[in-house]
């Protein structure tokens, strides 16, 4: 028997499905199926609501409301209506399901095609891939496929099942818990990995969720909102998410604005303006004074005076906190490009131009300073500052998704329209974080923005102390970690 005979009649789990399909091709079959499996659709939804339903709150954290959402192997609609688009696309290759969408759904638009060649002139700002490469027959295909779809802003959100669940599926397929489905694909996330970058993508984040797939009441809470959570525990999750971005080189140059927070830093504003290096079609520059005790709002003057060439803007914060003034000070900004730099100098301005490129060339859509790898200089950071930073780095790369190895550097760089998304989404989380840091990681992370960190060496002061309480605001930072930890990572 040849090999692709073999195939053919083995695709199938049950000897009756290898009598009836042996004759079709492999896509023949998965087109058959689902084709057959539409009339009986929603009972297995109704039969499994409770996995359905967790899918669905998963992807509206993703998703914002109202984007522009394509959905590939839509089925009969109900996930892309979950998320609430403004425009809503659906895509699947099984007519009947799609009868049953468009009979649901009038609102949204749904095409009736293969995943793997349809074509579409839109753009998306989403596209979703919902447990459809375990019955896609040409996987990277699909990614190449889609490419046209996207814009430099485009996220992918796959789910996929966790391939360590094979057996059990298996098992719940043979006791009529799960529809019985053709042998399927199963990957690992390293597999999805290299297929992605294969056709020019690359992960952003992955998530796992749900433990424990049926609701059973206290076990629920216990199984999908606690232990699938914790770091080692959550591999064991049959739900993996993943947010993926195309990677485009871009040449495009931008404008940009320099933010500069200062209390008590009259000797370091000049140094602000002298030291960072000429980038970008036009640098602003805005001061922004915080009650100082000494006489830093007048030397921020003194230097508007000073560089008559340069575009400096002068201002005081009507609040308290390094969060507040960064607030108020992007308010009024004018810039593509939106830049913090601590009027401390340790950041020093020199390296802005590093932090500009790895944004403007899109190797990362918000990034962050990092001062933990280049040895320091003699007081640059105490010890215990030094394990905090190292205890944050550990805790924020497990909740937000990402590798973040300096939590605590105030440097940080992203475009204006995205930090106006993140305001807008600002009430999620709350006015809890009066440094500001912590509220643009949390909302970056929120909005699935790819964190890139610029590794710079950390400077000693060269005028002026700390503002930064070691206890009193070590203490906040947890509470502000914790409270971010509830509303991101132990949601069910």
């Amino acid at each position: 028997m040849k090999v692709t005979e073999l195939k053919k009649k083995t695709l199938f789990l049950t000897p009756k499905s290898q009598t009836d399909h042996e004759t079709m091709t492999g896509q023949e079959i998965y087109h058959t199926y689902f084709e057959k499996l539409a009339a009986k659709r929603t009972k297995w939804k109704k039969r499994n609501r409770f996995y359905h339903k967790i899918l669905e709150k998963h992807f509206q954290f993703i998703i914002p409301e109202g984007s522009k959402v394509l959905e590939l192997g839509c089925g009969t609609g109900e996930l892309l209506n979950a998320v609430k688009p403004s425009v809503g696309v659906g895509v699947d290759f099984s007519g009947n399901m799609l009868k049953i969408a468009r009979d649901k759904f009038p609102h949204l638009q749904f095409i009736h095609a293969d995943v793997t060649n349809f074509s579409c002139k839109a753009k998306f700002d989403y596209i979703i891939i919902s447990d459809l490469l375990s019955s896609l027959w040409d996987i990277q295909a699909t990614f190449k496929n889609i490419t046209g779809l996207c814009h430099s802003r485009t996220k992918l959100v796959i789910s996929n099942y966790n391939y360590m669940w094979e057996p059990l599926l298996r098992f719940f397929s043979a006791i009529c818990l799960k529809a019985k489905q053709p042998l399927q694909n199963w990957l690992t996330i390293g597999d999805i990995k290299n297929l992605l970058e294969l056709e020019g993508y690359e992960m952003v984040r992955v998530d796992r969720k749900l433990l424990l797939p049926k609701y059973i009441p206290f076990f629920n809470c216990i199984y999908n909102k606690f232990l699938a959570n914790l770091p080692g525990i959550n591999r064991l999750n049959l739900v993996q998410l993943i947010t993926a971005r195309p990677v485009n080189k871009n040449t495009k140059q931008y404008s940009v604005s320099v933010v500069v927070p200062a209390r008590n830093e009259m000797g370091n504003i000049e140094n602000a303006i002298k030291r960072t290096p000429e980038f970008s079609t036009h640098q602003e520059f805005i001061f922004i004074e915080g009650h100082s005790k000494d006489d830093t709002y007048k030397e921020m003057l003194r230097v508007k005076n000073a560089f008559p060439g340069k575009d400096i803007k002068v201002m005081k914060q009507s609040g308290k906190g390094k969060g507040n003034a960064v607030r108020e000070a992007f308010e009024v900004a004018k810039g593509d490009i939106l830049m913090i730099l601590d009027a401390d100098l340790t950041t020093p301005p020199e390296d802005m131009i590093k932090f500009y490129e790895a944004l403007a060339q899109n190797h990362g859509e918000f990034i962050n300073g990092c001062r933990l790898v280049y040895p320091m200089e003699k007081q640059a950071m105490r010890f215990l500052n030094y394990l905090g930073n190292k205890f944050f780095s550990w805790f924020f790369t497990y909740l937000l998704g990402q590798r973040l190895k300096d939590t605590l550097c105030g440097t940080k760089v992203l475009f204006r329209k995205d930090y106006e998304r993140i305001a807008a989404n600002r009430n999620y989380f709350g006015d809890f974080d009066p440094f500001g840091d912590f509220e643009m990681l949390f909302g970056a992370a929120k909005l699935n923005l790819k964190i890139v960190e610029v590794i710079v060496r950390y400077r000693d002061r060269e005028y002026g102390s700390t503002q930064i309480s070691r206890f009193r605001h070590g203490w906040l930072l947890i509470r502000m970690s914790l409270f971010a930890a509830r509303k991101m990572k132990f949601i069910v």
